[in-house]
């Protein structure tokens, strides 16, 4: 039955996630795994929280397949059994979550605040390759996830944590004989009460805020091409969408990301701006997704090093910054290891072998600075966080391309993701996708106009400008590592036998 109940919360976790979005079954989907959970020893839990992390990644990731079918060409049953051992790896941190949890409940600390730090802790500590936040199921009840200024997507977690932890009890009062806690029950409908209605106080304050600030028409170009498709034909459609969204009155345009292969080589770039750019551009200031390459010294075993790089061209067509990017997609755009043995590209000859990017300046589009991010960036709060605090920008930007995935639920997922980081920051949020969704967020998370997912398409939309900061910019996840540490000394040192007693009375 335990097993049965961790299982069920993989699947309502999934059901009440973006991509399938009935987002109030948040409120209730981890109720049978907390309720497998109790009394349980520390192995038991952390198996628990394994089976119930594979029934949501096993659901939630599914096009994790389409993925490695099309970059390693291998026949099946390999890249079913790949996306299987990534699940379980993903898995883990929900059964770090039970892990934590088993280890403190049993030494006597109170259980239901134990399952609320190990669950804060979990989904700060645990590495994943394709991050995900429990707060993003959220994403379209805007008042509740305005906490995430606060404390970012683990605050909006543990608002939504509180009533799962009050209908266990209820539940486990009613079927189990067990003891009804007052307390539990008042924390679970006060706590999601008193964020919404701060939310819904906030979204009021910040949307009177944008009305004042200085506004930006931006074109997002969609090109919707495939994944090998590059050449001229690429950089035509790409010229005359960037037309269509000038007519449109755009004053900023923003491409997808790797939208065009112009070969831009480093450091010469600004001087063959007009060669490589200026073809593409229709006088006004452009954001375009390309390569950079760097051409290494002499003996060096590789010739060039090439960037995902996000390149800022004025309306003169001269360019006046570069973002590279940092964080690269494992089997995408580098191979494990594959620096080191370069036979493994001939198991995965699709799989790039790009560089990592080092800066965190922002683009400058005149006086205004865009903070500007390629791929799944977006949706790493930490990261995000760095950039804000280094370049102060009062745009965000994001330049992605998802046509890994194919047209599956993953687009609408890693948008829901990156709404938050403009909550967070209370910035507007720019997304240019090859494939979708593009879309404007603007600062309470609200998506102002979006696209479609595989079409070529321009999406025109009003953004604003807004300079400053929030308690979540200077405080990041402070609290929660805080929290972390508490947990791990709590799973360590066993509670007071006279305290727990007085407890239980």
């Amino acid at each position: 039955m335990a097993y049965g109940l961790a299982a069920l919360t993989g699947v309502l976790y999934f059901v009440g996630y973006p991509g399938v979005d009935i987002w109030p079954l948040s409120f209730v989907a981890l109720v049978p795994l907390i309720i497998a959970l109790r009394g349980q020893k520390t192995k038991r839990c952390t198996g628990l929280g394994w089976v119930a992390g594979m029934g949501m990644t096993m659901c939630g990731f599914y096009w994790l397949r389409e993925m490695l079918v099309t970059f390693s060409q291998l026949p099946e049953p390999v890249p079913t059994l790949l996306m299987t051992l990534l699940c379980a790896y993903q898995s883990g941190r929900i059964a770090l979550c039970g892990f934590i949890y088993g280890r403190a409940a049993n030494n006597g600390w109170p259980a239901e605040l134990m399952f609320a730090g190990a669950f804060a802790a979990s989904e700060l500590l645990y590495p994943l390759l394709f991050p995900w936040f429990y707060g993003a199921s959220v994403h379209n009840a805007l008042p509740l996830l305005q906490t995430a200024e606060l404390g970012g997507p683990i605050l909006v977690a543990m608002v939504l944590v509180a009533p799962n932890l009050a209908v266990a009890n209820l539940i486990e009062c009613k079927l189990f004989g067990q003891r009804l806690s007052r307390s539990i029950l008042a924390a679970g409908v006060a706590i999601p009460a008193v964020a919404a209605a701060w939310g819904a106080f906030r979204i009021s304050q910040i949307q009177t805020r944008q009305a004042e600030s200085e506004t930006v028409k931006v074109g997002l170009v969609q090109g919707n091409q495939g994944l090998k498709e590059k050449g001229k034909a690429t950089r035509k459609r790409h010229r005359r969408l960037t037309a269509d969204a000038v007519a449109q009155g755009a004053q900023l345009v923003v491409w997808s990301e790797a939208a065009v292969d112009v070969g831009i080589q480093d450091p010469k770039y600004a001087k063959m701006t007009k060669q490589h750019i200026s073809q593409f551009l229709d006088g006004v200031p452009t954001i375009i997704g390309t390569f950079v390459y760097k051409q290494n010294p002499e003996g060096h075993p590789v010739k060039w090093t090439a960037f995902n790089s996000a390149i800022m061209a004025d309306d003169a067509g001269e360019v006046t910054g570069r973002y590279d990017k940092q964080f690269l997609l494992m089997f995408g755009e580098y191979l494990p290891l594959g620096d080191r043995f370069p036979s493994l590209y001939g198991l995965s000859p699709n799989s790039g072998a790009l560089t990592k990017g080092t800066s965190l300046a922002p683009l400058p589009n005149g006086e205004h600075r865009l903070a500007t991010t390629i791929c799944y960036e977006d949706i790493i709060p930490s990261f995000f966080n760095d950039l804000v605090r280094e370049g102060n920008p009062d745009l965000l930007v994001n330049l992605t391309n998802d046509a890994w995935f194919g047209d599956s639920t993953e687009p609408w997922i890693h948008l829901a993701l990156a709404k938050l980081r403009s909550v967070e920051h209370r910035k507007y949020l720019v997304r240019a996708t090859n494939t979708g969704v593009s879309a404007i967020v603007d600062a309470t998370g609200a998506v102002v106009v979006h696209g479609g997912t595989f079409k070529e398409e321009v999406v025109v939309g009003e953004a604003r400008y807004m300079p400053g900061g929030t308690v979540y910019k200077w405080l990041g996840d402070k609290l929660w590592w805080l929290v972390a540490l508490m947990m791990i000394a709590l799973s360590v040192a066993r509670r007071p036998a006279k305290e727990a007693a007085d407890s239980d009375k």
